[in-house]
């Protein structure tokens, strides 16, 4: 597996990169709370606002968990994450957007966890292909051994994600930011899991691949 030349970020930035992707997906929602909580004290209607309270500590509830296991430690090192996590916080993260649906196909299993967030970052590049909503499909093969995912998005506006084209190829235009640092760190886990990235995009459907690079002879 050739080694790409654009994963040069040390771990002090990696680290206050993703720091700030993860303050920027909750701060909307968190925002919207205190909205909510304004509203109360001004003797506003009180239905509205305790929906927006709900809805929205549901949504930063839903982000922070799922953050929790694709950006964080999720267990010491070495440690292995059951897919059906993934699979969960998956869905609640789509549930909680309410613009795409998930199907998701494949054996349970306890597996390193690089590769479950290596799974859950690709998720996010594949869900951020379809902006306008649509479908995601995740098809797991083979997890605990030589694995390969899957995952299939359709829907309008259908695009590959031009950052995550850039730095998968090597070729980024501009430095690794905020707003590139989540594919950045799919391509870097693709890397320490020893798997493989792919795209096939057609005006129909984007496959996203991942799959276990076979050891050298």
């Amino acid at each position: 597996m050739v080694k790409n030349p654009n994963l040069t970020l040390t771990g002090p930035d990696l680290a206050a990169l993703l720091c700030s992707r993860v303050c920027h997906d909750v701060i909307s929602p968190v925002g919207a709370i205190n909205n909510g909580l304004e509203l109360l004290d001004e003797g506003g209607a009180d239905s509205e606002a305790m929906d927006l309270i709900r809805t929205s500590a549901l949504n930063a509830s839903v982000r922070l968990k799922f953050a929790r296991l694709a950006f964080g430690a999720s267990g010491s090192v070495g440690a292995s994450i059951d897919t059906g996590e993934a699979e969960k916080a998956a869905r609640d993260f789509a549930i909680a957007e309410k613009k795409t649906e998930i199907t998701w196909t494949g054996p349970r299993a306890i597996i390193a966890k690089n590769r479950v967030k290596l799974l859950l970052n690709l998720f996010l590049v594949v869900y951020s292909a379809i902006p306008r909503g649509g479908s995601i499909d995740v098809t797991l093969e083979n997890p605990e051994t030589d694995a390969v995912f899957k995952l299939t998005a359709k829907g309008r506006m259908l695009r590959v994600p031009p950052k995550f084209l850039e730095i998968l190829s090597g070729t980024p235009e501009e430095s690794v930011d905020a707003h590139s640092i989540q594919p950045y760190y799919t391509v870097l886990l693709a890397a320490e899991a020893g798997m493989e990235l792919d795209v096939a995009a057609s005006p129909e459907e984007i496959v996203f691949s991942a799959r276990v690079v076979a050891a050298e002879a």
